[in-house]
């Protein structure tokens, strides 16, 4: 597995600012939508997504990154499939190695790649069933944040994930111990899982194992790091969601480090829209179209724009609109 190892920024310990939202009380879409303004990140409590569920998602998800590497490449591609430590087509590179799957409900595929595990039917029920679940949560999310900002109709964005044509997908991600954490040869430095990046979609909803290395970049550069709670679930506010709310909530920056100690497995579902849906600010939430700070694109457009960046790349920076000074005098 090819490593990316560099002196990375300390991030803070001891201190967790990390939002929580209770999903039993209809009252916490104001706290949802400051989490959204204020981080771009919150954990969910109370979501009603069942434990026994994950946990054999969990199971089986470790049954298949324990397989032979042969084996495993078997089902490699791209943009879907297996793959290991290189993180798209544009030279990114970490200790992972992960399964991108369709989530999307039209995909008629079902969950890729089932046959390879012993049990191929309860890999295949799992992946259902939990896409299921987090789809409805993620929804249900989202109706509470419109709830917060006021917005009627309160499915103006959950309708755009639910639909029978959405661009959804789910990852499961496995990094496994890392050798080179806290040997001399290595001089202190970090190593890193998955590089730091914002999600180009509507938002993601992540789900960890109790190992640790999930950080998020605050406001003011720096970065903390997030305690794991496999009970929860954590939520990223994605970069079109930015643009709908025309700057209001922040797609937020994470990444991951390595552990030298234990395996780190995670599920993250990507919610997107139709690939011809226009993502543009909201007129609703703005008092006229002069304040728009983004350019209207299709998510087709700005997906491919992100497939073909690095990781690091702030990918909105070419759909912000370029505003004129309305003063500038004419020449004769």
């Amino acid at each position: 597995m090819a490593v990316l190892s560099k002196q990375v920024a300390v991030p803070k310990f001891g201190f967790s600012p990390i939002p929580v939202i209770d999903m039993s009380d209809p009252e916490s879409k104001h706290a949802l939508v400051k989490a959204c303004e204020d981080f771009g990140f919150f954990k969910v409590i109370n979501h009603g997504i069942s434990a026994e569920l994950v946990s054999v998602l969990e199971h089986e998800t470790v049954e298949f990154f324990s397989l032979p590497k042969s084996e495993k490449t078997l089902v490699a591609g791209y943009p879907f499939g297996y793959g290991n430590s290189k993180i798209g087509r544009n030279g990114d590179v970490g200790w992972v190695e992960y399964l991108l799957m369709n989530a999307s409900l039209d995909s008629g595929s079902g969950p890729l790649f089932p046959s390879l595990l012993k049990s191929p039917g309860t890999f295949r029920n799992a992946l259902e069933e939990y896409t299921t679940s987090v789809r409805k949560m993620t929804c249900d999310v989202l109706e509470m944040i419109t709830d917060g900002l006021g917005i009627n109709p309160r499915n103006t964005l959950s309708k755009l994930v639910s639909d029978q044509n959405t661009d959804s997908i789910l990852r499961l991600n496995h990094y496994p111990p890392c050798p080179l954490i806290n040997k001399k040869t290595n001089c202190g430095k970090n190593v890193i899982g998955f590089g730091e990046h914002t999600d180009p979609q509507i938002i993601s909803v992540l789900r960890s194992n109790n190992t640790s290395g999930l950080q998020i970049n605050l406001t003011d550069g720096s970065w903390v790091s997030v305690p794991p709670d496999h009970s929860s679930f954590f939520f990223n506010v994605g970069d079109s969601l930015q643009v709908m709310t025309n700057g209001r909530f922040k797609s937020v920056r994470h990444r991951v480090l390595a552990n030298g100690d234990k395996s780190r497995v995670s599920m993250i579902y990507f919610a997107g829209p139709s690939l011809t849906q226009r993502i543009a600010p909201l007129t609703c939430l703005m008092d006229n179209e002069d304040e728009m700070l983004y350019e209207e694109f299709t998510w087709s457009e700005y997906r491919n724009s992100a497939y073909n960046s690095r990781l690091s790349d702030n990918r909105l920076q070419q759909f912000e609109r370029k505003t004129t000074n309305s003063n500038t005098l004419l020449n004769d």
